[in-house]
């Protein structure tokens, strides 16, 4: 067909559809059922659409209240913990977030607003001494912080005694709570925050390679500070990307 032709049956075409509004109609509806379909038939039989990572575990009792208290104080209004796969944002904060990560967050803490840094790589940057410093007064570390500060952190007492029914909640929407963990919740607030616990190996059987340690300074109590910190020093850690890298690639060859 030479290009005369076929600029006259386009030309033919678009008018047939320009001027009858219910056949364009028609045509819409049509592209789009097909693309949802092409779209959402797989989701039917996929078992799940998060891709699994050797390492992610379900956070430790201690670290998920400290996830509650970053979410009740706003954190998330400032700090996203999401880096994008753009060179930049690589380079600056680490490799790129994986869905896996935040397979049970609930919710989850990505996002795009940042008048803070991303913390999705917060974890192991700082010491604990650092975060207790930049929670109590921000500006003692970070001189042209805006940020808040948050002295009551380390004076309020940890209330963990319905820490169980929260594990047994989050279990209801997927994350792998076994009944150990849930029966053992609230004594591992207690034993994580001893590095010479006597169920030191128990925990670490439920936990693998989480930290124990004393994370607010004063070993004499429980506080918030030291569940926000334990959080904050876990994320984006439990993934070994030297590993992950390692298995993309030889799934490449």
């Amino acid at each position: 067909m030479s290009e005369q032709k076929k600029s006259r049956w386009s030309k033919l075409h678009n008018k047939l559809f320009e001027q009858n509004s219910l056949l364009l109609t028609v045509g819409i509806l049509v592209t789009v059922s097909i693309g949802g379909i092409v779209e959402i038939a797989p989701l039917f039989y996929l078992d799940s659409t998060i891709e699994e990572v050797e390492g992610v575990r379900p956070y430790t009792p201690l670290e998920q209240l400290g996830r509650d208290i970053y979410i009740r104080e706003g954190c998330y209004n400032c700090h996203s913990q999401m880096v994008r796969p753009l060179r930049d944002e690589v380079e600056r904060y680490g490799h790129y977030s994986l869905a896996a990560e935040s397979m049970y967050d609930h919710p989850f803490q990505w996002g795009s607003k940042r008048t803070g840094p991303d913390l999705a790589r917060v974890g192991g940057k700082y010491s604990d001494e650092w975060h207790r410093d930049h929670l109590r007064n921000p500006q003692s570390v970070v001189p042209e912080s805006i940020m808040p500060d948050y002295p009551f952190l380390e004076t309020s007492e940890l209330d963990y005694e319905n820490v169980a029914a929260n594990l047994r909640a989050l279990r209801r929407v997927g994350v792998p709570y076994s009944d150990a963990m849930i029966e053992n919740a609230v004594a591992d607030i207690t034993t994580q925050l001893d590095p010479y616990a006597a169920d030191y190996d128990g925990f670490q059987e439920r936990y693998p390679n989480a930290l124990m340690r004393d994370f607010d300074g004063d070993p004499s109590r429980v506080t918030e500070m030291d569940a926000l910190v334990a959080y904050l020093q876990v994320l984006g850690t439990m993934v070994d990307f030297s590993t992950y890298e390692a298995e993309a690639d030889e799934n490449l060859r």
